[in-house]
C-alpha cells in the first residue's frame, strides 16, 4: 500500500513509501533503522507530520440544529396558528401554541444531539502511550507524538498505535475492529506477502488493532489521518445524512396543509364579502377558516409517538438515537446484515468430532484428552484464543480434568502459523505423551498409523483429505488431533511431531442463534430481502446464512465485488435473490449500500466495526452492535442493539410499521374533523351573515388543542393490527396521507360529522324561535346562540369518540383488535369528555370561549353520534374487504 506522508503547507513533504516492500529498502525509504529514530529527529519530523490524531471538523453545530426544530414545516403552521390567534385577540392561546412550539423544539432537540460523534469515537482507539525505540532505549511516548520512522514495541495486550510494518517478531492480532473477522490473525516479519490487499497483509499491522499474543518490532510508515482508521474516519464525514421517509413525508403533509390553509382562507376572504360581510367581518372569517384547517396538535402528536415508539424499541432491545429511525425501520426493504454475533453467537463451538476413517466418534474420550492437553488457554479466566477455548469446553463436557494441565506438561511447541500446528508433551499416569493439533493438511503427513496400529495407507488418506473437504464444505474449521508415546522428551520439534497416531478430525463452527430463523422468516413473510455482508470467509458465510434460512443464492467476495461495474452489481441486487458479499471492506459495504439505494431500497445495514462506519452512515438506518460493537460503529448509527441480536432487527421492523401505521391513523383522526369546523365557516359565509357563525374560533382551538390531542396521541400507541408482518413493504413514495385517508377522512366521517354538528346547532336555534337573520347578539335570543354554538362544539366532541375507535383499524374490523385494548384511549376520551364538560359548565371558562350550559335534551340528541360516525367507516371498510 501506497501512503503520502504529508506535511504541513510550509515544510516539503516526506517521500513515498511502500509499506510491503522488503524491510531494508523501507527503513532506507523511511531514513531510519532498526533502533528507531533519535528524539531530536523525531521532535523534527513531528513538526513536519502533525501529531498522530484524527483531525476534528467543524465547531458546534447545535445552535442550528436548535433553529431547524422551529421552522421546520409544521412547526411555522403553529406559528402561523399562533399568529392568528394573536390577531384575533386571544393572547392566552397564542402563548399556549408558542409554549407547544418550543416543548416540541426542544424535545426533538434532545432526542437528535447524539450522533456527528464518529470521528470522536474513533480517537478512543488510539492508546494513550506507545512503548518505541528511541536512541536505542525503549521510550513510552504520548501515542499522539508518533512519527513515521519509529520503531514500536508490541506485546501481547497493546494496542497498536500507528500504522506498521514488522521489522521482527510474530505477533497475533485481533483485527475485528477492521476486517469484521472473529478470529484473530497471525503477523511475522518474515512472512512472504502476497495478499491481494493490504489488510490481509501479514506484514503489516493497523492502528486501533489489538496484540493478543507474541512480540515484534515494527516500523510506523502512517500516522493520524494517513492511517487505515483514519482513511476510514474521512469517509464517515464525507457521509452526509439524508432526510428519512417520514421526515420527507410530513414535510409533504405540512405544505399541504399549509396550501389548503392558505388557498381556502384567501379564496373566501372576497365571498364573504360578496355574501353581504363587511372587509372587516370578512377577513375575521378568513382568519377562522385558516385556523380551522391548521391541526395544532399534529407536530407534537407525530414527536410524542415516535418518542413512544423509542421507549417501545428500547424494552425489545433497540436503543434509537433519532426519532425518525423508529418509522425508518418499518419502510424497510432490504436488511444488509454482518454475520458474526448478529447470526450467530460469536462464540466457536465443537459441531463434530469424527474417527480418522469418517464416522462419528462413538468414544470421544481420547481425542477429548488430547484437546485439552495441546492448549494454552485458560478456561477458568476465559482467557486465550475462542478456538482453544471452545476446545477445551468440549474437553471439559467430555469428562476430562484439566486441573493438573499445566504441572503435567513437560515441553511445548506453540502454534506456528506458518507450521500451523503446536504440540505439547505431557506425563499422564507416569507415562510421557505427545499430543499435537493443527490443519489437517500440515498435521496428517507427520502421521503414520490410526487407532489400532492400522497404518495411514495412501488410500485411506485420500478417504481422510475427502472428509475434510466435507467438513470444510459444511462451514466447519476442521483441525486434526494426533498423539503417540515416547520414553524421553524429545530433543526438537522435528522429533516430537513424526510418527503420530492420527485420533480423528474435529470441526468447530461459530453457531446461529436458536431465534435467528423465525427472525429471517418473519423477514421473507414482509417482503423483505436479507443480504450477509461480512469479513469472513464465503462459504462460512454461505452455510450459516442458509442455515437461519437467508438464501444464500450467490457469494460475491470483496476481490470479485470490486471487478463488478455498477450496472452489474445494480442487476446482481435486484435479481431477487439474496447474497453473501464476503470479505467486504469499508468501501464495499459502503458501495453495497449506495448502489441499493440507488435501485430505490430502504436498507437497514448492520456493523460492529470501525469499517462499517461509513456504511452505517450512508444506510437509511444504521444498526450497530451495543454488546460486541466499537464505539465507532455505536456513534454511526442510529440504531444500537443491546443484545447484538438479528431477530431485535425484525422486532424493530415490526415497531417501526406500528408507528407509520399509528402515525396514519391519528393523521386520519386529526383531517376527519377540519370537515365539521370548516362547514359552519361556509355555511355563514354563503349566507352573507343571515347564518350567525355555528362555532368560534376560540372553540375550534380548544378542539385542536384540547379535546383532540390526548386521543391522538393514544392512537400513536395503538397495538398492531393483525398481518402486520405479512404485508409487502410500502413504497418509498408512498405517502403518510392517500386517497383512501382522504375519503375516510373527508368524505365519509367528517362529511357525516359535519351533518351531525349542524344538526345540533339549528336544533338548539329552532327550539329557541330564532329564524335566518335574526339578531343574536342580545336577548333571549343571544342565550340561545351561545348553547347553539356550544352544541356544535359539544357535536365535534361526541363525533370524535366515534372516529378515535374508527381511526384504529386501516382495513380490518373493530372487532378483530378489540374495544378496550387501547386503555389509553378510554383514558383520552374520559378527559376529553371532562374537559369539554368542564368548557361548557364552568362558569370561568364559558365567560373565555363563550359556551353555556346544555339542556339534557340537547345531550340526548348527540348520544347516538359516535356510533352513527364509527359506523358508517365501518361499513366502508366492510365494503373494501369484501372486494
Amino acid at each position: 500500500m501506497t501512503t503520502h506522508l504529508r506535511t504541513k503547507p510550509a515544510v516539503a513533504e516526506a517521500p513515498l513509501v511502500d509499506a510491503r516492500e522488503p524491510v531494508a529498502r523501507l527503513l532506507r525509504d523511511l531514513r531510519t533503522g532498526p533502533s528507531g529514530l533519535t528524539a531530536r529527529e523525531a521532535a523534527r519530523r513531528l513538526q513536519v507530520s502533525g501529531p498522530n490524531a484524527l483531525p476534528s471538523h467543524g465547531g458546534p453545530k447545535w445552535p442550528l440544529a436548535l433553529l431547524r426544530q422551529f421552522v421546520h414545516p409544521l412547526a411555522l403552521l403553529l406559528w402561523v396558528a399562533g399568529g392568528l390567534a394573536w390577531v384575533a385577540g386571544t393572547t392566552n392561546l397564542a402563548v399556549a401554541i408558542a409554549g407547544v412550539i418550543l416543548l416540541n423544539g426542544l424535545l426533538a432537540f434532545v432526542q437528535e444531539q447524539q450522533a456527528e460523534k464518529a470521528v470522536e469515537a474513533l480517537g478512543k482507539y488510539l492508546p494513550d502511550r506507545a512503548p518505541v525505540l528511541r536512541d536505542g532505549q525503549v521510550w513510552h511516548v504520548p501515542a499522539t507524538e508518533l512519527v513515521p520512522g519509529d520503531v514500536l514495541v508490541l506485546e501481547e495486550g497493546n494496542r497498536v498505535p500507528a500504522d506498521a510494518r514488522l521489522v521482527d517478531g510474530t505477533v497475533d492480532v485481533d483485527a475485528s475492529m477492521l476486517t469484521g473477522e472473529s478470529v484473530p490473525v497471525t503477523r511475522m516479519a518474515d512472512a512472504h506477502d502476497d495478499a491481494s490487499r493490504a489488510l490481509d497483509s501479514p506484514v503489516l499491522v493497523f492502528s486501533g488493532t489489538v496484540c493478543v499474543a507474541g512480540s515484534a518490532h515494527a516500523v510506523v510508515y502512517a500516522t493520524g489521518r494517513h492511517t487505515e482508521i483514519g482513511r476510514i474516519a474521512s469517509l464517515s464525514t464525507r457521509v452526509g445524512r439524508e432526510e428519512s421517509p417520514l421526515e420527507r413525508q410530513v414535510r409533504r403533509v405540512a405544505w399541504l396543509i399549509a396550501l389548503v390553509a392558505v388557498v381556502v382562507g384567501i379564496g373566501f376572504l372576497p365571498l364573504g364579502w360578496l355574501a353581504g360581510l363587511s372587509w372587516s367581518a370578512a377577513f375575521v372569517f378568513a382568519i377562522g377558516l385558516l385556523v380551522a384547517n391548521v391541526p395544532e396538535g399534529l407536530l407534537p402528536t407525530i414527536t410524542l409517538a415516535l418518542a413512544a415508539g423509542v421507549r417501545s424499541m428500547a424494552k425489545a432491545g433497540a436503543l434509537v438515537k433519532r426519532l425518525s429511525a423508529v418509522e425508518t425501520l418499518g419502510s424497510t426493504t432490504v436488511i444488509c446484515t454482518d454475520k458474526t454475533g448478529t447470526l450467530t453467537r460469536n462464540a466457536m463451538h465443537v459441531e463434530e468430532a469424527r474417527s480418522a476413517t469418517g464416522d462419528l466418534l462413538a468414544d470421544p474420550g481420547p481425542m477429548a484428552a488430547a484437546l485439552a492437553r495441546c492448549s494454552t488457554a485458560d478456561l477458568k479466566s476465559g482467557s486465550g484464543d475462542p478456538t482453544e477455548l471452545a476446545l477445551l469446553r468440549y474437553a471439559a463436557e467430555q469428562g476430562v480434568e484439566l486441573s493438573t494441565r499445566d504441572a503435567d506438561r513437560k515441553a511445548l511447541y506453540a502454534f506456528d502459523p506458518r507450521l500451523k500446528r503446536m504440540s505439547t508433551v505431557d506425563s499422564v499416569a507416569n507415562v510421557l505423551q505427545i499430543s499435537t493439533k493443527g490443519a489437517p493438511e500440515q498435521v496428517l503427513p507427520h502421521c503414520s498409523v490410526v487407532p489400532g496400529g492400522i497404518p495411514l495407507t495412501e488410500e485411506l488418506r485420500a478417504r481422510i483429505t475427502e472428509q475434510v473437504d466435507a467438513m470444510a464444505g459444511r462451514a466447519l474449521r476442521v483441525l486434526a488431533v494426533a498423539r503417540r508415546e515416547v520414553s524421553s522428551v524429545p530433543g526438537s520439534r522435528e522429533e516430537a511431531e513424526t510418527d503420530l497416531c492420527l485420533l480423528g478430525l474435529i470441526g468447530l463452527v461459530d453457531p446461529p442463534r436458536p431465534e435467528v430463523a423465525a427472525a429471517v422468516a418473519d423477514c421473507h413473510s414482509a417482503g423483505i430481502t436479507v443480504h450477509v455482508v461480512t469479513g469472513d470467509n464465503g462459504l462460512t458465510a454461505a452455510e450459516i446464512a442458509r442455515r437461519v434460512g437467508i438464501g444464500a443464492d450467490r457469494v460475491i467476495s470483496g476481490e470479485e465485488l470490486g471487478r463488478l461495474p455498477e450496472p452489474e452489481l445494480d442487476e446482481a441486487l435486484t435479481a431477487g435473490g439474496e447474497i453473501v458479499f464476503s470479505r467486504a471492506a469499508p468501501e464495499d459495504k459502503l458501495r453495497i449500500a449506495d448502489a441499493l439505494r440507488s435501485c430505490g431500497e430502504v436498507v437497514a445495514m448492520t456493523g460492529d466495526g470501525v469499517n462499517d462506519a461509513p456504511a452505517l452512515r450512508r444506510a437509511d438506518i444504521g444498526v450497530a452492535m451495543g454488546v460486541g460493537g466499537t464505539d465507532v460503529a455505536k456513534e454511526a448509527a442510529t440504531v444500537v442493539l443491546t443484545d447484538d441480536n438479528f431477530a431485535t432487527i425484525v422486532a424493530g421492523v415490526r415497531e417501526g410499521r406500528r408507528v407509520f401505521d399509528n402515525v396514519r391513523k391519528f393523521v386520519l383522526y386529526i383531517f376527519a374533523h377540519a370537515v365539521p369546523e370548516v362547514l359552519p365557516f361556509l355555511l355563514f359565509a354563503v349566507s352573507g351573515g343571515m347564518i350567525p357563525l355555528p362555532l368560534t374560533v376560540l372553540q375550534i382551538l380548544a378542539i385542536d388543542l384540547g379535546t383532540e390531542t390526548l386521543p391522538a396521541l393514544a392512537l400513536g400507541r395503538e397495538p398492531a393490527e393483525p398481518g402486520l408482518m405479512t404485508r409487502r413493504p410500502r413504497r418509498r413514495s408512498e405517502g403518510v396521507v392517500t386517497g383512501r385517508m382522504l375519503l375516510r377522512a373527508w368524505g365519509i366521517m367528517g362529511l357525516l360529522s359535519g351533518v351531525l354538528v349542524l344538526g345540533a346547532f339549528f336544533a338548539v336555534l329552532y327550539a329557541a324561535g330564532w329564524h335566518p337573520g335574526a339578531d343574536v347578539s342580545s336577548g333571549a335570543l343571544h342565550t340561545a346562540y351561545l348553547q347553539a354554538t356550544t352544541a356544535s362544539f359539544a357535536a365535534i366532541v361526541f363525533c370524535q369518540i366515534g372516529t378515535a375507535f374508527a381511526s384504529r383499524t386501516e382495513r380490518v374490523s373493530l372487532r378483530a383488535v378489540g374495544l378496550t385494548t387501547n386503555r389509553l384511549l378510554l383514558g383520552g376520551i374520559a378527559f376529553e369528555l371532562a374537559f369539554a364538560a368542564a368548557l361548557i359548565y364552568l362558569p370561568p371558562l364559558q365567560d373565555l370561549f363563550g359556551t353555556a350550559a346544555l339542556p339534557a335534551w340537547v345531550i340526548a340528541m348527540m348520544l347516538p353520534m359516535p356510533v352513527l360516525v364509527w359506523g358508517a367507516d365501518e361499513l366502508f371498510r366492510w365494503t373494501t374487504r369484501r372486494q
